[in-house]
Protein backbone atom coordinates (compact mmCIF):
# COMPACT_ATOMS: atom_id res chain seq x y z
CA UNK A 1 0.00 0.00 0.00
CA UNK A 2 1.44 3.46 -1.07
CA UNK A 3 1.60 6.08 1.50
CA UNK A 4 3.44 8.47 -0.26
CA UNK A 5 2.50 11.57 -1.98
CA UNK A 6 2.95 10.66 -5.92
CA UNK A 7 1.73 13.49 -8.27
CA UNK A 8 -0.83 12.67 -11.45
CA UNK A 9 1.87 11.84 -14.05
CA UNK A 10 -0.37 11.50 -17.44
CA UNK A 11 0.15 14.50 -19.65
CA UNK A 12 -3.16 13.96 -21.07
CA UNK A 13 -5.37 14.60 -18.25
CA UNK A 14 -5.89 18.18 -19.37
CA UNK A 15 -9.34 17.79 -21.12
CA UNK A 16 -10.36 14.03 -19.95
CA UNK A 17 -12.67 15.57 -17.58
CA UNK A 18 -14.66 17.25 -20.79
CA UNK A 19 -14.57 14.33 -22.18
CA UNK A 20 -16.19 11.89 -19.55
CA UNK A 21 -18.76 14.49 -18.41
CA UNK A 22 -19.81 14.99 -22.25
CA UNK A 23 -19.68 10.73 -22.60
CA UNK A 24 -21.98 10.82 -19.69
CA UNK A 25 -25.11 13.27 -20.66
CA UNK A 26 -24.89 11.24 -24.68
CA UNK A 27 -24.51 7.84 -23.23
CA UNK A 28 -27.02 8.40 -20.24
CA UNK A 29 -24.65 7.79 -17.11
CA UNK A 30 -25.71 11.29 -15.77
CA UNK A 31 -28.06 14.29 -16.43
CA UNK A 32 -28.45 17.89 -15.10
CA UNK A 33 -31.17 17.91 -12.63
CA UNK A 34 -34.06 19.79 -13.26
CA UNK A 35 -32.60 20.97 -16.80
CA UNK A 36 -35.94 21.89 -18.03
CA UNK A 37 -35.89 24.10 -15.60
CA UNK A 38 -32.64 25.61 -16.07
CA UNK A 39 -31.16 23.05 -13.66
CA UNK A 40 -30.55 23.04 -10.17
CA UNK A 41 -26.37 23.92 -9.13
CA UNK A 42 -24.97 21.04 -7.44
CA UNK A 43 -27.63 18.69 -8.27
CA UNK A 44 -27.71 15.15 -10.55
CA UNK A 45 -29.73 12.62 -11.83
CA UNK A 46 -28.66 9.26 -12.95
CA UNK A 47 -29.59 8.13 -16.35
CA UNK A 48 -30.80 4.47 -17.40
CA UNK A 49 -26.92 3.56 -18.00
CA UNK A 50 -25.72 5.60 -14.97
CA UNK A 51 -28.10 4.60 -12.39
CA UNK A 52 -27.06 0.79 -13.49
CA UNK A 53 -23.53 1.94 -12.73
CA UNK A 54 -23.69 3.38 -9.33
CA UNK A 55 -26.08 0.15 -8.07
CA UNK A 56 -22.82 -1.73 -9.23
CA UNK A 57 -20.95 0.89 -7.46
CA UNK A 58 -22.55 -0.34 -4.13
CA UNK A 59 -22.98 -4.04 -4.95
CA UNK A 60 -19.43 -4.12 -5.25
CA UNK A 61 -18.93 -2.64 -2.04
CA UNK A 62 -21.54 -4.65 0.00
CA UNK A 63 -20.25 -7.54 -1.37
CA UNK A 64 -16.69 -6.83 -0.14
CA UNK A 65 -17.92 -5.37 3.21
CA UNK A 66 -20.86 -7.57 3.89
CA UNK A 67 -22.07 -10.71 2.02
CA UNK A 68 -17.71 -11.74 1.93
CA UNK A 69 -17.26 -11.18 5.63
CA UNK A 70 -19.48 -12.94 8.90
CA UNK A 71 -18.22 -10.04 11.31
CA UNK A 72 -20.11 -7.44 9.62
CA UNK A 73 -24.30 -6.72 9.15
CA UNK A 74 -25.79 -4.35 7.01
CA UNK A 75 -28.29 -1.50 8.06
CA UNK A 76 -30.69 1.28 6.64
CA UNK A 77 -31.51 4.24 9.05
CA UNK A 78 -33.70 6.79 8.59
CA UNK A 79 -32.49 9.48 6.73
CA UNK A 80 -34.61 12.49 8.93
CA UNK A 81 -33.74 12.78 12.85
CA UNK A 82 -34.22 14.52 15.62
CA UNK A 83 -31.41 18.00 16.95
CA UNK A 84 -30.99 15.15 19.82
CA UNK A 85 -28.87 13.45 17.83
CA UNK A 86 -26.75 15.79 16.17
CA UNK A 87 -26.79 17.85 19.69
CA UNK A 88 -24.90 14.50 21.00
CA UNK A 89 -23.04 14.07 18.06
CA UNK A 90 -21.93 17.42 17.86
CA UNK A 91 -22.94 18.34 14.58
CA UNK A 92 -24.76 21.28 15.68
CA UNK A 93 -21.95 23.07 17.16
CA UNK A 94 -19.15 21.62 15.08
CA UNK A 95 -20.60 20.75 11.53
CA UNK A 96 -19.22 24.28 10.06
CA UNK A 97 -16.91 25.61 7.53
CA UNK A 98 -15.74 28.55 7.26
CA UNK A 99 -17.32 30.94 4.97
CA UNK A 100 -16.90 34.78 3.35
CA UNK A 101 -18.37 36.63 0.52
CA UNK A 102 -17.35 38.89 -2.16
CA UNK A 103 -18.83 42.45 -1.30
CA UNK A 104 -17.76 43.23 -5.43
CA UNK A 105 -19.98 40.55 -7.17
CA UNK A 106 -21.61 38.76 -3.99
CA UNK A 107 -19.69 35.31 -4.52
CA UNK A 108 -20.07 33.27 -1.23
CA UNK A 109 -16.60 31.60 -0.88
CA UNK A 110 -15.50 28.70 1.73
CA UNK A 111 -12.55 30.46 3.30
CA UNK A 112 -10.28 27.67 3.69
CA UNK A 113 -10.47 26.75 -0.62
CA UNK A 114 -9.18 30.32 -1.11
CA UNK A 115 -5.71 30.53 -3.25
CA UNK A 116 -5.15 34.34 -1.95
CA UNK A 117 -7.17 35.32 1.05
CA UNK A 118 -7.29 38.63 -0.33
CA UNK A 119 -8.47 37.95 -3.99
CA UNK A 120 -11.92 36.82 -5.29
CA UNK A 121 -11.67 33.91 -7.38
CA UNK A 122 -14.67 34.17 -8.61
CA UNK A 123 -14.18 38.12 -10.11
CA UNK A 124 -10.60 39.12 -9.63
CA UNK A 125 -11.40 41.92 -7.13
CA UNK A 126 -8.95 42.66 -4.34
CA UNK A 127 -9.82 43.85 -0.90
CA UNK A 128 -13.54 42.65 -1.16
CA UNK A 129 -13.88 39.50 0.89
CA UNK A 130 -15.58 39.52 4.31
CA UNK A 131 -14.06 38.28 7.25
CA UNK A 132 -14.75 34.68 7.66
CA UNK A 133 -17.74 33.29 9.53
CA UNK A 134 -18.78 29.85 10.58
CA UNK A 135 -21.59 28.33 8.44
CA UNK A 136 -23.26 24.99 9.79
CA UNK A 137 -23.71 22.37 6.76
CA UNK A 138 -26.94 20.46 8.14
CA UNK A 139 -29.88 20.94 6.19
CA UNK A 140 -33.04 22.11 8.35
CA UNK A 141 -36.68 21.17 7.93
CA UNK A 142 -39.81 20.45 9.96
CA UNK A 143 -41.61 17.35 10.72
CA UNK A 144 -45.19 17.51 11.02
CA UNK A 145 -47.80 20.65 10.25
CA UNK A 146 -46.63 22.96 12.57
CA UNK A 147 -43.35 24.36 12.17
CA UNK A 148 -41.83 24.91 15.39
CA UNK A 149 -39.16 24.38 17.90
CA UNK A 150 -40.81 21.65 18.71
CA UNK A 151 -40.74 20.06 14.94
CA UNK A 152 -37.31 20.61 13.83
CA UNK A 153 -35.51 18.12 12.00
CA UNK A 154 -32.78 17.57 10.54
CA UNK A 155 -31.63 15.68 7.21
CA UNK A 156 -28.48 13.56 7.89
CA UNK A 157 -25.03 15.01 7.05
CA UNK A 158 -23.86 11.65 7.12
CA UNK A 159 -25.02 7.68 7.83
CA UNK A 160 -22.27 7.24 10.88
CA UNK A 161 -24.91 8.50 13.58
CA UNK A 162 -27.74 5.90 12.55
CA UNK A 163 -25.26 3.23 13.14
CA UNK A 164 -24.07 4.64 16.19
CA UNK A 165 -27.81 5.17 18.02
CA UNK A 166 -28.71 1.60 17.12
CA UNK A 167 -25.18 -0.14 18.63
CA UNK A 168 -27.35 -1.68 20.94
CA UNK A 169 -30.69 -3.34 18.80
CA UNK A 170 -27.98 -4.53 16.93
CA UNK A 171 -25.64 -6.36 19.09
CA UNK A 172 -29.31 -7.75 21.02
CA UNK A 173 -30.33 -9.16 17.70
CA UNK A 174 -27.20 -9.64 15.26
CA UNK A 175 -25.66 -11.72 18.38
CA UNK A 176 -22.22 -10.69 17.12
CA UNK A 177 -19.57 -9.56 19.46
CA UNK A 178 -16.63 -6.64 19.17
CA UNK A 179 -14.63 -6.94 16.91
CA UNK A 180 -18.20 -7.06 14.58
CA UNK A 181 -19.16 -3.75 12.19
CA UNK A 182 -22.52 -1.96 11.27
CA UNK A 183 -22.47 -1.54 7.27
CA UNK A 184 -24.76 1.12 5.84
CA UNK A 185 -25.49 2.99 2.50
CA UNK A 186 -27.70 6.07 1.85
CA UNK A 187 -28.09 9.14 1.33
CA UNK A 188 -26.88 12.09 2.95
CA UNK A 189 -26.90 16.05 2.57
CA UNK A 190 -24.55 18.53 3.74
CA UNK A 191 -25.13 22.43 2.50
CA UNK A 192 -22.02 22.98 0.56
CA UNK A 193 -20.83 26.42 0.07
CA UNK A 194 -19.17 25.77 -2.99
CA UNK A 195 -20.11 22.45 -4.52
CA UNK A 196 -18.46 21.43 -8.02
CA UNK A 197 -16.32 19.45 -9.93
CA UNK A 198 -19.40 17.61 -11.25
CA UNK A 199 -20.70 14.95 -9.18
CA UNK A 200 -17.53 15.26 -6.42
CA UNK A 201 -18.59 17.73 -4.50
CA UNK A 202 -22.55 17.79 -4.22
CA UNK A 203 -25.36 19.02 -2.04
CA UNK A 204 -27.29 15.85 -1.94
CA UNK A 205 -24.61 12.34 -2.14
CA UNK A 206 -24.44 8.49 -1.47
CA UNK A 207 -22.52 7.24 1.13
CA UNK A 208 -21.34 3.31 1.87
CA UNK A 209 -19.89 3.71 5.80
CA UNK A 210 -18.90 0.95 8.25
CA UNK A 211 -18.68 1.40 11.69
CA UNK A 212 -16.33 -1.69 13.27
CA UNK A 213 -16.77 -1.87 16.70
CA UNK A 214 -13.30 -3.49 18.57
CA UNK A 215 -11.98 -3.97 21.98
CA UNK A 216 -10.08 -0.43 22.88
CA UNK A 217 -6.61 -2.45 23.40
CA UNK A 218 -7.21 -3.72 19.13
CA UNK A 219 -8.22 -0.06 17.86
CA UNK A 220 -4.57 0.67 15.95
CA UNK A 221 -4.40 -3.39 14.50
CA UNK A 222 -7.69 -3.05 13.07
CA UNK A 223 -7.20 0.76 11.79
CA UNK A 224 -4.12 -0.35 9.58
CA UNK A 225 -6.28 -3.31 8.34
CA UNK A 226 -8.83 -1.14 7.13
CA UNK A 227 -6.46 1.40 5.56
CA UNK A 228 -4.82 -1.74 3.62
CA UNK A 229 -8.29 -3.15 2.79
CA UNK A 230 -10.25 -0.37 1.87
CA UNK A 231 -6.95 0.61 -0.68
CA UNK A 232 -7.04 -2.53 -2.43
CA UNK A 233 -10.26 -2.65 -3.18
CA UNK A 234 -10.33 -0.15 -5.33
CA UNK A 235 -7.23 -2.09 -7.24
CA UNK A 236 -9.23 -4.83 -7.21
CA UNK A 237 -12.22 -3.29 -9.16
CA UNK A 238 -10.05 -1.38 -11.75
CA UNK A 239 -8.14 1.16 -10.92
CA UNK A 240 -4.57 1.37 -11.54
CA UNK A 241 -2.50 1.67 -8.05
CA UNK A 242 -0.28 4.58 -10.22
CA UNK A 243 -3.82 6.69 -9.66
CA UNK A 244 -4.34 5.88 -5.59
CA UNK A 245 -2.75 6.74 -2.78
CA UNK A 246 -3.11 6.72 0.82
CA UNK A 247 -2.65 10.00 3.20
CA UNK A 248 -2.36 9.68 6.28
CA UNK A 249 -3.63 13.52 8.33
CA UNK A 250 -1.53 15.37 10.08
CA UNK A 251 -1.70 16.03 13.37
CA UNK A 252 -3.92 19.54 13.17
CA UNK A 253 -6.18 18.06 10.53
CA UNK A 254 -7.68 15.23 12.89
CA UNK A 255 -10.76 15.47 13.89
CA UNK A 256 -11.37 16.13 17.92
CA UNK A 257 -12.50 12.56 18.51
CA UNK A 258 -10.21 11.21 16.18
CA UNK A 259 -6.70 9.20 17.04
CA UNK A 260 -5.70 8.39 13.40
CA UNK A 261 -7.39 9.16 10.25
CA UNK A 262 -6.12 8.35 6.67
CA UNK A 263 -7.65 9.22 3.09
CA UNK A 264 -7.58 7.26 0.21
CA UNK A 265 -6.69 9.68 -2.02
CA UNK A 266 -7.71 9.83 -6.61
CA UNK A 267 -5.53 11.54 -9.04
CA UNK A 268 -8.67 13.47 -10.71
CA UNK A 269 -7.78 15.93 -13.43
CA UNK A 270 -7.95 19.10 -10.86
CA UNK A 271 -5.45 16.84 -8.35
CA UNK A 272 -5.66 14.65 -5.53
CA UNK A 273 -9.09 14.50 -4.41
CA UNK A 274 -10.64 12.58 -1.45
CA UNK A 275 -12.42 8.90 -2.15
CA UNK A 276 -12.86 7.28 1.50
CA UNK A 277 -11.47 8.19 4.86
CA UNK A 278 -10.37 5.52 7.59
CA UNK A 279 -10.62 6.75 10.86
CA UNK A 280 -9.86 5.94 14.20
CA UNK A 281 -12.59 7.58 16.33
CA UNK A 282 -11.72 6.03 19.58
CA UNK A 283 -15.17 5.84 22.03
CA UNK A 284 -16.75 9.31 21.31
CA UNK A 285 -19.45 8.05 19.52
CA UNK A 286 -21.14 6.09 21.76
CA UNK A 287 -19.92 7.76 24.80
CA UNK A 288 -21.31 10.89 23.73
CA UNK A 289 -24.92 9.26 22.52
CA UNK A 290 -25.01 7.26 26.25
CA UNK A 291 -24.79 10.65 27.86
CA UNK A 292 -27.07 12.24 25.60
CA UNK A 293 -29.63 9.60 25.73
CA UNK A 294 -28.90 8.11 29.25
CA UNK A 295 -28.83 4.52 27.87
CA UNK A 296 -25.44 2.33 28.19
CA UNK A 297 -24.16 1.46 25.01
CA UNK A 298 -21.17 -0.44 26.41
CA UNK A 299 -20.30 -4.23 25.58
CA UNK A 300 -19.62 -7.14 28.64
CA UNK A 301 -16.82 -9.46 28.23
CA UNK A 302 -18.09 -13.08 29.83
CA UNK A 303 -14.44 -14.00 29.49
CA UNK A 304 -12.98 -11.54 30.83
CA UNK A 305 -15.89 -10.28 33.40
CA UNK A 306 -15.67 -6.65 31.98
CA UNK A 307 -17.77 -3.99 30.46
CA UNK A 308 -16.12 -1.48 27.96
CA UNK A 309 -17.36 0.96 25.44
CA UNK A 310 -15.87 -0.28 22.04
CA UNK A 311 -13.77 1.77 19.66
CA UNK A 312 -15.20 2.64 16.53
CA UNK A 313 -12.63 2.41 13.25
CA UNK A 314 -14.87 3.70 10.50
CA UNK A 315 -14.02 3.58 6.39
CA UNK A 316 -16.30 6.01 4.87
CA UNK A 317 -16.32 6.29 1.13
CA UNK A 318 -18.96 8.61 -1.40
CA UNK A 319 -20.44 6.14 -3.71
CA UNK A 320 -20.91 8.50 -6.64
CA UNK A 321 -17.27 9.91 -5.86
CA UNK A 322 -16.02 6.34 -6.31
CA UNK A 323 -18.18 5.76 -9.75
CA UNK A 324 -16.75 8.95 -10.87
CA UNK A 325 -13.15 7.96 -10.30
CA UNK A 326 -13.88 5.00 -11.97
CA UNK A 327 -15.02 6.21 -14.92
CA UNK A 328 -12.17 8.63 -14.81
CA UNK A 329 -9.76 5.64 -14.37
CA UNK A 330 -11.41 3.49 -16.90
CA UNK A 331 -11.71 6.64 -19.52
CA UNK A 332 -9.34 5.14 -23.01
CA UNK A 333 -8.79 6.24 -26.56
CA UNK A 334 -7.20 4.39 -29.15
CA UNK A 335 -6.80 4.72 -33.16
CA UNK A 336 -8.49 1.46 -34.48
CA UNK A 337 -8.20 0.56 -38.15
CA UNK A 338 -7.70 4.43 -39.09
CA UNK A 339 -10.64 5.66 -36.48
CA UNK A 340 -10.54 6.62 -32.85
CA UNK A 341 -11.90 4.26 -30.28
CA UNK A 342 -13.79 5.44 -26.78
CA UNK A 343 -13.70 2.50 -24.77
CA UNK A 344 -14.43 2.36 -20.86
CA UNK A 345 -12.33 -0.26 -19.56
CA UNK A 346 -14.44 -1.00 -16.69
CA UNK A 347 -14.26 -3.83 -14.14
CA UNK A 348 -16.89 -6.06 -15.19
CA UNK A 349 -18.72 -5.79 -11.87
CA UNK A 350 -18.74 -1.65 -12.17
CA UNK A 351 -19.86 -1.89 -15.83
CA UNK A 352 -23.42 -0.90 -16.34
CA UNK A 353 -24.47 -3.57 -18.69
CA UNK A 354 -22.21 -7.07 -18.87
CA UNK A 355 -23.41 -8.72 -21.79
CA UNK A 356 -24.70 -6.90 -25.07
CA UNK A 357 -26.81 -9.11 -27.16
CA UNK A 358 -26.68 -7.62 -31.01
CA UNK A 359 -28.71 -9.63 -33.72
CA UNK A 360 -27.05 -8.31 -37.25
CA UNK A 361 -30.47 -7.87 -38.66
CA UNK A 362 -34.03 -7.16 -37.53
CA UNK A 363 -35.12 -10.50 -39.43
CA UNK A 364 -37.30 -12.54 -37.83
CA UNK A 365 -34.79 -15.48 -38.77
CA UNK A 366 -32.39 -13.98 -36.64
CA UNK A 367 -34.30 -11.63 -33.62
CA UNK A 368 -36.06 -15.20 -33.33
CA UNK A 369 -32.88 -16.56 -31.86
CA UNK A 370 -31.46 -13.41 -30.26
CA UNK A 371 -34.30 -12.77 -28.08
CA UNK A 372 -33.82 -17.23 -26.96
CA UNK A 373 -29.92 -16.18 -26.43
CA UNK A 374 -31.14 -12.55 -24.27
CA UNK A 375 -33.49 -15.08 -22.21
CA UNK A 376 -30.52 -17.81 -21.25
CA UNK A 377 -28.39 -15.12 -20.19
CA UNK A 378 -30.42 -12.47 -19.00
CA UNK A 379 -30.99 -14.05 -15.67
CA UNK A 380 -27.46 -14.20 -14.89
CA UNK A 381 -26.05 -10.64 -15.53
CA UNK A 382 -27.35 -7.02 -16.88
CA UNK A 383 -28.02 -7.59 -20.74
CA UNK A 384 -28.71 -4.61 -23.14
CA UNK A 385 -30.02 -5.75 -26.40
CA UNK A 386 -29.70 -3.68 -29.31
CA UNK A 387 -30.73 -4.38 -33.00
CA UNK A 388 -30.42 -1.33 -34.82
CA UNK A 389 -27.87 0.81 -36.78
CA UNK A 390 -24.72 -1.34 -38.60
CA UNK A 391 -23.22 -3.63 -36.11
CA UNK A 392 -19.46 -1.40 -36.14
CA UNK A 393 -21.43 1.10 -34.55
CA UNK A 394 -23.48 -0.87 -31.98
CA UNK A 395 -19.75 -2.07 -30.88
CA UNK A 396 -18.64 1.45 -30.44
CA UNK A 397 -21.68 1.93 -28.84
CA UNK A 398 -21.16 -0.76 -25.82
CA UNK A 399 -17.08 -0.19 -25.98
CA UNK A 400 -18.65 3.53 -25.01
CA UNK A 401 -20.98 1.84 -21.92
CA UNK A 402 -18.27 -0.42 -20.86
CA UNK A 403 -19.74 -3.86 -21.81
CA UNK A 404 -16.85 -6.26 -21.34
CA UNK A 405 -18.91 -8.75 -24.16
CA UNK A 406 -21.16 -8.50 -26.91
CA UNK A 407 -22.73 -11.53 -28.10
CA UNK A 408 -23.83 -11.61 -32.17
CA UNK A 409 -26.75 -13.58 -33.63
CA UNK A 410 -25.46 -13.76 -37.26
CA UNK A 411 -26.87 -16.04 -40.12
CA UNK A 412 -24.79 -18.83 -39.59
CA UNK A 413 -26.34 -18.91 -36.24
CA UNK A 414 -29.42 -20.23 -37.77
CA UNK A 415 -27.45 -23.23 -39.55
CA UNK A 416 -24.87 -24.03 -36.57
CA UNK A 417 -26.06 -23.04 -33.60
CA UNK A 418 -23.35 -20.74 -32.22
CA UNK A 419 -22.85 -17.10 -31.78
CA UNK A 420 -20.04 -14.52 -32.04
CA UNK A 421 -18.45 -13.11 -28.50
CA UNK A 422 -16.48 -10.05 -28.61
CA UNK A 423 -14.19 -8.57 -25.98
CA UNK A 424 -14.55 -5.11 -24.94
CA UNK A 425 -10.52 -4.56 -24.93
CA UNK A 426 -8.83 -6.56 -26.95
CA UNK A 427 -11.97 -6.62 -29.56
CA UNK A 428 -11.04 -10.53 -29.84
CA UNK A 429 -14.12 -12.42 -31.18
CA UNK A 430 -15.19 -16.47 -30.09
CA UNK A 431 -17.46 -18.38 -31.33
CA UNK A 432 -19.52 -20.22 -29.23
CA UNK A 433 -21.94 -22.55 -29.23
CA UNK A 434 -25.78 -21.12 -27.37
CA UNK A 435 -25.80 -24.23 -25.50
CA UNK A 436 -22.04 -23.61 -23.91
CA UNK A 437 -22.43 -19.52 -23.84
CA UNK A 438 -23.47 -19.35 -20.05
CA UNK A 439 -20.73 -21.15 -18.96
CA UNK A 440 -18.40 -19.58 -21.35
CA UNK A 441 -19.28 -16.37 -19.57
CA UNK A 442 -19.74 -17.31 -16.18
CA UNK A 443 -15.47 -17.93 -16.52
CA UNK A 444 -14.90 -14.69 -17.43
CA UNK A 445 -17.71 -12.52 -15.27
CA UNK A 446 -16.60 -14.14 -11.86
Amino acid sequence: MSTEPVEPTSDAVSDVMDKVVNLCKRRGFVFPSAEIYGGFRSTYDYGPVGVLMLRNVKNAWWRSMVQMRTDVVGLDAAILSPPAVWEASGHLANFTDPMVDCRSCKARLRADHLDDPDVCPSCGATGTLTEARNFNLMFKTHAGPVEDAGAVAYLRPETAQGMFINFANVLNTSRKRPPFGIAQIGKSFRNEITPGNFVFRTREFEQMELEFFVPPDEAQRWYDYWCAERYEWYIQHGIDPSMLRMRPHDADELSHYSSATADVEFAFPWGWGELEGVANRGDFDLTQHAKHSGEKLEYFDQAANARYIPHVIEPAAGATRAMMAFLLAAYDEEEVRGELRTVLRLHHRIAPYQVAVLPLSRKDELTGPAQRVLEAVQPHWMCDYDETQAIGRRYRRQDELGTPYCVTIDFDTVTDGAVTVRERDSMAQDRVAIDQLVSYLTERLI
